[in-house]
């Protein structure tokens, strides 16, 4: 593999920071690199809010469910879905203020996402772990407060940078032939395909160095998505601007 392919391969979410800093220098040149992302009609829909204030931190770490490792880690950012500049453009060429379309909101938040996909593997392509933090949308409001975030503006997630303490071992990720299809969906293979990664996963909780457990993918999944439904997040969303149509 060249190591692009190898660093996209072995990500690893990292919680445990040593206590060495990052230049602002190389903190600038990563995301200067990220902005190379791709981006939906070169809107460039996104900000990052640089989290250092010690006591916003430490109520973003309780907000997000007690991660602690969002004061732990050198550096922690918020990445925003942000729609001001695009909005400014809009009324500057006499075409109006944005009406909330649903169609704006995904393109702000794809645009966003790419950005900071990209941020973290450069990241980790200089020797920083990383992890990002969904647990911020637990109370989004409390969050566009503190970082004075202004409509048109979402926090979509947190970003910890930091260099490692501790290397957890690597998940295995679905088999290709589970994620791909060719030329239609097909629907038929679910089942065994979710029962076959099942086996696979429970292996390899019971293997795993540390943090040993007897699960699965399929467990640790529904848990996931029924119990971080996050209903909140639409009114949220909505009182901000987006998906009003």
């Amino acid at each position: 593999m060249n190591p692009i392919l190898q660093a996209q391969s072995n990500h690893k979410s990292i919680r445990q920071y040593t206590d060495k800093t990052i230049d602002e220098s190389l903190i600038k040149q990563l995301i200067q690199s990220a902005q190379g992302a791709a981006s939906s009609s070169f809107i460039q829909a996104y900000s990052l809010v640089q989290v250092s204030n010690p006591e916003n931190r430490q109520k973003i770490a309780t907000l997000a469910g007690g991660q602690k490792w969002v004061e732990s880690a050198a550096e922690f950012f918020v990445i925003c879905a942000d729609l001001t500049r695009v909005e400014y453009c809009s009324l500057k060429q006499g075409l109006g203020a944005l009406e909330g379309n649903t169609e704006h909101f995904i393109a702000a938040t794809t645009d966003a996402t790419f950005f900071a996909q990209n941020l973290m593997l450069g990241a980790e392509s200089v020797g920083l772990g990383a992890v990002f933090i969904g647990g911020i949308r637990n109370d989004p409001e409390q969050v566009a407060e503190l970082l004075n975030l202004p409509n048109q503006v979402y926090p979509i997630f947190g970003l910890c940078l930091g260099y490692p303490d501790a290397q957890p071992d690597l998940k295995p990720r679905l088999p290709v032939d589970v994620i791909l299809h060719k030329d239609s969906y097909d629907s038929h293979r679910c089942a065994d395909d979710v029962n076959a990664y099942d086996a696979q996963m429970q292996a390899y909780y019971q293997s795993r160095g540390d943090n040993q457990k007897n699960s699965n993918w399929s467990e640790q999944t529904a848990a996931a998505v029924q119990r971080k439904k996050r209903e909140h997040m639409l009114d949220f969303l909505q009182a901000r601007g987006f998906l009003k149509r």
